[in-house]
């Protein structure tokens, strides 16, 4: 008689439209039986009343992908369902928020206590937009657990990842399908998993993500931004329309190709890698079907402009390279212009543009010293900007 084989299981945290339009769909499409567990109750009720969802990409080369081979859980109202689950999973996966890890923390513990110390490691990776959440989801875990996690260690590895997928606004009437662009990025630590790594389609394996992660913050949300702040300035309300404003394309690529020298020069990225990379990223954000506004991209600008942020952190880093920041510092002037009276950062930093002198407003938005090469050039920025 043959060895009999038994499906690899996931279970992934956060049944919304990321854990089904993106992770819950590589996951089917990489053999593994979803668990989806979630505490909204008429979500988890469709979830469970559907053979099949349907995962529409919108855009050029999207196309609709059927996901079969699910289940859901109520976590709120059976988290002893979810437990057996974990503790009998293959790869745990998250998309809740980063915020919200500490309620998934006691769900994967419970599964690590249950689960049978002969099984193969727990493959735990929480895809949330934020530097390191899967060390914050093990860090949650291994509080919890005190001195009883020495025993249980074995029994998980913990891998960070990097995600990238633009989810527009749902259609009325969806259901439970996911309307999603085609194109995304997943890349995955490749050290904790040994020699066994989890079966993701799509998914890269890299040694070092730091330069993963750069690479996005530094080209989508930098771009994005730009985008918004420089579209608003040419009175655009969406992106995909201040994308057809050559003056707002070729902003934006001056400011991509900034840090676009700065990547390479730090991480060692080939140019025309870098190029290839940029031309994909506009051409997401050129996408009609994905009708974000320069108002939402735009919010927050205090956040947006702050030290480590996507302008004044590759900016400052390539002023002190000796690198051109020319383009960045014009998407910073656009910034500090965005006048947004329903946004209360915008409204502050309004405010902030009349009270304080150029020199007291760089300094207090961007955290720069004085004594820093970036500093004076910001200066020069506030200095002409429309109070």
């Amino acid at each position: 008689m043959g060895e009999e084989t038994t499906q690899m299981k996931a279970v992934h945290f956060g049944a919304g439209n990321i854990g089904r339009g993106f992770v819950g769909l590589l996951l089917a499409e990489g053999g593994y039986e979803v668990v989806f567990s979630d505490v909204a109750a008429p979500l988890v009720e469709a979830l469970r009343e559907a053979d099949s969802y349907t995962v529409h990409e919108v855009g050029d080369g999207g196309t609709d992908r059927v996901v079969t081979g699910f289940s859901a859980v109520n976590s709120a109202q059976h988290p002893e369902q979810v437990a057996e689950h974990v503790a009998g999973a293959d790869v745990v996966t998250t998309a809740v928020g980063p915020t919200v890890l500490r309620f998934i923390a006691p769900h994967v513990l419970a599964g690590l206590r249950a689960r049978s110390p002969h099984a193969a490691p727990l493959q735990v990776m929480a895809c949330e937009n934020a530097i390191g959440a899967t060390d914050q989801l093990r860090a949650q875990i291994v509080e919890l657990a005190g001195e009883e996690w020495e025993r249980l260690a074995p029994r998980a590895v913990f891998a960070n990842t990097a995600v990238d997928r633009i989810v527009p606004g749902q259609p009325g009437g969806g259901g439970i399908d996911v309307t999603v662009e085609p194109f995304f990025e997943w890349a995955i630590e490749r050290g904790p998993f040994g020699d066994t790594l989890p079966t993701i389609p799509g998914a890269h394996f890299v040694d070092d993500l730091g330069p993963y992660i750069e690479r996005k913050l530094f080209t989508v949300n930098t771009g994005h931004a730009a985008a918004a702040y420089v579209g608003a300035v040419h009175g655009a309300e969406k992106i995909a329309e201040a994308l057809a404003i050559p003056e707002v394309t070729d902003a934006v690529t001056a400011a991509l190709e900034e840090t676009g020298a700065l990547l390479e020069a730090k991480h060692g990225f080939a140019a025309a890698e870098l190029a290839a990379y940029r031309e994909t990223i506009l051409q997401r954000f050129r996408n009609p079907a994905l009708p974000d506004t320069v108002q939402r991209v735009g919010r927050q600008p205090l956040r947006k402009l702050s030290r480590h942020e996507r302008f004044i952190g590759p900016a400052a880093e390539a002023a002190e390279r000796g690198l051109g920041v020319d383009g960045l510092l014009a998407a910073i002037g656009a910034a500090i212009a965005f006048d947004s009276p329903d946004d209360e950062q915008s409204v502050e930093l309004r405010r902030k543009l009349t009270e304080l002198d150029a020199e007291t407003f760089t300094s207090f938005v961007t955290g720069l010293e004085s004594g820093h090469p970036l500093f004076s050039r910001i200066v020069e920025v506030v200095a002409a900007a429309p109070a």
